[in-house]
């Protein structure tokens, strides 16, 4: 398996596409083959990305009464979660929030709602209006996390508000979708990427792991976010919510989430990998092992509807590191494709 590896590693920082077959190899791996795998994939980090640690942070915009039946969500309409619900917050609110993680070194905020998706109508109009403010106020880029787009038009609208990036996690493998969702489909998350893709904006996309997916279907699901060419690959691992269909699932062990990282940063190695929900409670002392195993970009303060840690712990432990992160008064970096 070593030999493999490094043939992997070799691969990888020459920019060639790893193949399902190969990417299902490398997930196997296991003992001391996952330190070799985690060292190989520190170098493609450091010779794609070099030793720059992106962060971003978001705001979850509009909460609860989602019409989405995704299982792992605490938003969705469909389960007896304890989540507060409101309704979508003004834009004093979201650009002050902007603001706050400007303070926290975010180079990049994210308006995240729970709903289907954009249509033109009053929705759209308001989504519009915080984007211009948001863009107006200059603290961060503009990114969003919007749901599926019902029509190409409205992704050109959103980027001619000054929207820089979208976030449409796919969030698993196309053959398990239908055990995590049954609202709408795979297909329908593809088309609004292209969408988006199409009006000119970066693209953050990966998925949530730990969902009873198998090591395989990890593998799928990379090599669908290959054939997209996306930007930005966040990385969640399932923090199981009480009363939600997932909240028996048992959480994935600190080795088995660097695995997936490493294996993420060959499969993808120009693309920046990103950390985001779960790792703290999961990755726990192992936690700053995960720039080491491949990650260059990381989630900083709060998620949805969970905690995260404080942004100052984050940034000392970058620093301990001795990797770097955008300093709070230099300008956000723009995004760089692979």
């Amino acid at each position: 398996m070593r030999e493999f590896i490094r043939k992997m590693e070799e691969k990888a920082i020459a920019g060639e596409r790893l193949s399902y077959e190969e990417g299902c190899r490398l997930i196997q791996a296991e003992g001391p083959d996952i330190m070799d795998l985690i060292s190989s994939a520190n170098r493609v980090r450091l010779h794609h990305r070099g030793d720059q640690i992106h962060l971003c942070s978001i705001v979850n915009a509009k909460s609860g009464d989602c019409s989405e039946d995704c299982g792992f969500c605490s938003q969705s309409a469909y389960h007896g979660t304890a989540v507060p619900a409101y309704g979508l917050l003004d834009s004093e609110k979201i650009v002050e929030a902007a603001k706050e993680a400007s303070h926290n070194n975010a180079e990049a905020f994210g308006v995240v709602v729970a709903w289907w998706g954009l249509r033109e109508g009053p929705d759209l109009e308001a989504i519009l209006e915080r984007i211009r403010a948001l863009t107006a106020a200059g603290h961060t880029r503009n990114d969003a996390s919007l749901g599926i787009i019902a029509e190409e038009g409205i992704a050109h609208r959103l980027k001619e508000a000054g929207l820089a990036c979208y976030n449409h996690n796919l969030e698993t493998a196309r053959s398990y979708f239908p055990k995590i969702c049954t609202t709408h489909s795979y297909e329908e998350r593809i088309r609004t990427i292209e969408y988006c893709k199409a009006a000119g904006m970066e693209i953050c996309s990966g998925g949530i792991f730990g969902m009873g997916e198998s090591l395989d279907q990890r593998i799928e699901l990379a090599v669908d976010l290959q054939e997209l060419d996306v930007d930005v690959v966040p990385l969640n691992f399932l923090n199981a919510i009480p009363d939600t269909p997932f909240e028996d699932i048992p959480p994935l062990r600190p080795m088995e989430i660097l695995t997936i990282i490493a294996v993420y940063r060959l499969m993808l190695p120009e693309k920046d990998i990103m950390t985001a929900g779960g790792r703290e409670i999961h990755l726990r002392d192992l936690q700053s092992w995960m720039f080491t195993a491949g990650a260059s970009h990381t989630l900083v303060g709060n998620y949805l509807t969970t905690t995260g840690r404080k942004s100052e712990d984050d940034l000392k432990m970058i620093e301990d590191l001795d990797l770097r992160h955008t300093s709070a008064c230099q300008d956000p970096l723009p995004m760089t494709k692979g």
